[in-house]
C-alpha cells in the first residue's frame, strides 16, 4: 500500500519584487509590483504535489520560527488535506528570501536569510514512524547542519539519507546554485545515499567540475551524457534528471542517456520563475512514487515546471494533474525545442 511522500528542508517565505531591470551598484530600478508567497524546497515541493493530486499523503518536516512568517506557511499548509504538518516544529526565526524578478525575463536575484533552517537538524527527523515511501531532502548546501561533517560520514546530510534508507524509504535530493567548491564538496559523498537526484546544469557542473555552459551562457549540451554518467557513478543508485531553461535530461542506472526539450509558452505566459526547479523536482518525485519510467516522469515534470511559469510563487499556478496537462497540451502550447 503506498504511504505518501515526506519533504524535509528549507521552510521559507519569498518576498517577490518585480523589477525593471536589475540595476548596477549604487543605481537605482523601479518595483512595478510586489507578492509573498512560500519558498523553499520543502514549501514548494509540498504544496505543488497537494495541488497536482489532493489525494496524495505528504508529510512536511523543518523548522519554522515563532512569528508571523511561520504563521502565514502554516496557514498556507492548511488549506491542504493530505499535507500532514505535525512533524513541523517552531524555533528561531522563519527563513526568507527576497527574490528580484525582472520583468520581462524572469530572471531572479535572490538575497536570503537562512533563519530556523539553519538549525534543522537530523534530530528534528523520526525514521521509525515515519509513514512515506519516499523521503525528498533538501537543499543541499542551504542546510546548515546538514551540510556540516559528520563524524561517522561526509556529511550529516548523508547520515540522515542512510537513515532513510535503512528505514526503507527511497531517497531523493535537491540542491541550490551556490559556490563551485561547496557544492563540489557537498553532493557526491550526498549521491551514495540518494536513490534520486534532480539537480539543474549549474549545480551539476559545480559537482562534476565538467563545464555545461560556456563564456557566453550557452549550454554546452555535448557534454550532457558525460556529466549525467559520472554523477551516476558518485552513486546515485535510479535516477540522475537535469533540468536547465533549454532542455531536461536524465539517466538511470543500467539505461540510457534521454533528452527532453523544452516548452515553447505563448508571449505573456511567464510571470515568474520562482520555484520552477522545485516543480520539475515534484514532477519527477510523482512519476517515481507511481511507478512511471524515468521518460515519462521527466515529461510530466516538463509540463508541471513550465505551467509554474504562469504564477508568482512556485506552486500559485498549479492545478490537479489532469488539468494541468490539459492546458499544456492543448493547441496554444506547443512541445518543441527552446528557440
Amino acid at each position: 500500500m503506498k504511504k505518501g511522500i515526506a519533504i524535509a528542508g528549507n521552510l521559507g517565505v519569498d518576498y517577490i519584487k518585480f523589477i525593471e531591470s536589475y540595476p548596477a551598484p549604487q543605481t537605482l530600478t523601479t518595483i512595478t509590483d510586489t507578492d509573498r508567497s512560500t519558498g523553499g524546497l520543502c514549501c514548494n515541493c509540498v504544496l505543488i504535489l497537494a495541488r497536482l493530486d489532493p489525494s496524495l499523503p505528504i508529510t512536511a518536516i523543518g523548522l519554522v520560527g515563532h512569528d508571523g512568517a511561520g504563521d502565514y506557511i502554516l496557514s498556507q499548509f492548511a488549506g491542504h488535506a493530505n499535507i500532514d504538518t505535525s512533524r513541523i516544529r517552531r524555533q528561531g526565526a522563519t527563513a526568507y528570501t527576497d527574490v528580484m524578478t525582472e520583468q520581462n525575463s524572469g530572471r531572479r536575484t535572490f538575497f536570503h536569510f537562512r533563519g530556523a533552517d539553519a538549525l534543522f537538524g537530523p534530530e528534528h527527523i523520526d525514521f521509525a514512524n515515519l509513514e512515506a515511501d519516499i523521503l525528498h531532502i533538501g537543499y543541499i548546501s542551504l542546510l546548515d547542519k546538514l551540510d556540516a561533517a559528520d563524524s561517522e560520514y561526509p556529511t550529516v546530510m548523508c547520515r540522515v539519507l542512510n537513515a532513510a534508507q535503512k528505514a526503507g524509504l527511497r531517497t531523493s535530493i535537491d540542491a541550490v546554485s551556490g559556490e563551485e567548491e561547496h557544492l563540489a564538496r557537498l553532493i557526491p559523498p550526498a549521491l551514495q545515499y540518494a536513490d534520486y537526484c534532480t539537480i539543474n546544469e549549474l549545480e551539476a557542473s559545480r559537482a562534476t567540475g565538467i563545464l555545461l555552459r560556456d563564456s557566453a551562457d550557452n549550454l554546452l549540451a555535448d557534454n550532457l551524457p558525460k556529466v549525467c554518467r559520472t554523477l551516476l557513478d558518485m552513486g546515485i543508485g535510479k535516477w540522475v534528471i537535469l533540468h536547465s531553461p533549454e532542455l531536461s535530461c536524465g539517466m538511470e542506472r543500467g539505461g540510457e542517456y534521454i533528452q527532453k526539450p523544452s516548452w515553447k509558452l505563448p508571449p505573456g505566459f511567464i510571470k515568474s520563475s520562482v520555484g520552477a526547479g522545485d516543480a520539475f523536482a515534484s514532477g519527477i518525485l510523482y512519476g517515481a512514487y507511481q511507478g512511471w519510467n524515468m521518460e515519462k516522469s521527466m515529461h510530466i515534470a516538463g509540463a508541471i515546471a513550465a505551467y509554474s511559469l504562469s504564477g508568482a510563487g512556485a506552486s500559485d499556478a498549479i492545478k490537479p494533474l489532469p488539468e494541468l496537462l490539459g492546458e499544456m497540451l492543448s493547441p496554444k502550447h506547443i512541445y518543441t525545442l527552446h528557440a
